[in-house]
């Protein structure tokens, strides 16, 4: 009580203790004063998808979630998901992996949990997301050879994560 944080870093051994590792997540930096940024790395898991996100869950005709969908925060109101109309979703890496779907619900992903102000806007956190699970399609829940859950984000995200992705890789010179 009494504390206050007055500074913040960014790097492994700043956030956890290297002797007592017991902090189990990692903080990805995908923006700088407005700047997207992305991390580059040869393991494609390690790679971050730079700047702000709005997240989406996808729903099929049958209720159940199809995807979940990320779209830049800034991108073009023509060009978001709408329900009832066809929509190219893509692998963030893999340039040929494409879906297209049409969404019978979308729904938002980012919701305010905790308001300063107000305190927590969620009264129940863990029924939520106990329900969310209990939604899912049957063949992702089952415990033997269970299927994938896709996460895909849009063409114009995907476009734009490749063309700062290579111009953030330096290019090797050969003499």
């Amino acid at each position: 009580e009494g504390h206050a944080i007055t500074v913040f870093g960014i790097g492994t051994h700043l956030v956890t203790c290297q002797a007592q590792p017991a902090l189990g997540c990692v903080y990805k930096l995908v923006e700088i004063n407005g700047i997207p940024r992305m991390k580059l790395s040869q393991d494609l898991e390690k790679v971050l998808i730079p700047g702000q996100k709005v997240a989406y869950r996808v729903y099929g005709e049958s209720g159940c979630p199809l995807l979940d969908l990320m779209v830049g925060k800034d991108q073009d109101v023509d060009k978001l998901p709408k329900v009832g109309e066809r929509y190219l979703c893509r692998h963030p890496f893999i340039g040929q992996k494409r879906v297209a779907v049409v969404p019978a619900k979308l729904e938002l992903l980012h919701n305010l949990v905790f308001d300063k102000k107000n305190g927590v806007v969620i009264e129940e956190p863990g029924l939520n997301a106990a329900k969310k699970i209990q939604g899912l399609r049957p063949d992702i829940l089952r415990n033997i050879n269970p299927g994938q859950y896709k996460v895909s984000i849009s063409d114009t995200l995907f476009e734009y994560l490749h063309t700062l992705w290579l111009s953030e890789t330096p290019v090797v010179e050969l003499h």
